[in-house]
């Protein structure tokens, strides 16, 4: 129970930090949620290993480094800590949810897939390697990862690369529920990839 609730308390302030900064920060807002995510990380690494993202869960899960009996309990605790922060966001910003934002299908697609391989594939690497075991910059890695791609990829699709950001930022009214599948699609399909992709390259393990 104690993963659990690391696993609400981090996705609820990473969602609570982009609905917020994303109506608050202006261009800004991907060095706040990049912030967000990197102390999050720090905080509750030690303790559920900081997933905040189903796609993170099932690829700890093949790379072998989170037990399958937990991935239920971890994408529970995401999902319901996603979604409670986008209603505490909207009510704090007096926001109604809205239509959502506007996408190219196959860009945003192509976007979230990008996206969520590379924050995948560099979690696995600073977070769960033998090689870099120990390390004390695993967090700011994963949060310069989010900072990079919202910057960069943001943009195109909305930049969540992670289902339960998706889903939280829905209930918020910044995504639009008809667009819901591309992002878990790709992020599921991405998350997938890079934990195959990463035992292939770190294969000596």
């Amino acid at each position: 129970m104690k993963k659990y609730t690391v696993e609400f308390i981090g996705t609820f302030f990473l969602v609570l930090g982009i609905v917020v900064a994303v109506a608050k920060a202006g261009a800004l807002a991907p060095l706040a949620i990049g912030s967000i995510l990197m102390v999050m990380v720090y905080a509750g690494g030690p303790i559920s290993g900081a997933h905040y993202n189903p796609a993170v869960t099932i690829a700890a899960w093949l790379r072998g480094v989170c037990e399958v009996k937990d991935i239920p309990g971890y994408i529970i605790a995401q999902l319901i800590g996603a979604s409670l922060a986008a209603l505490i966001a909207n009510f704090m910003l007096g926001t109604e949810p809205g239509s959502g934002l506007e996408v190219d299908l196959w860009s945003a697609m192509l976007a979230e897939f990008l996206g969520t391989f590379a924050l995948v594939f560099v979690i696995l690497n600073v977070a769960t390697s033998k090689k870099s075991e120990g390390n004390s910059y695993f967090g700011l890695a994963i949060g310069f990862t989010v900072t990079g791609l919202a910057f960069t990829l943001g943009g195109i699709s909305g930049g969540a690369f992670n289902p339960a950001v998706a889903i939280g930022v829905s209930v918020a009214g910044l995504f639009s529920w008809a667009n819901l599948w591309i992002y878990l699609t790709a992020s599921i399909i991405a998350g997938v990839l890079a934990a195959y992709v990463y035992k292939f390259v770190d294969s000596e393990e």
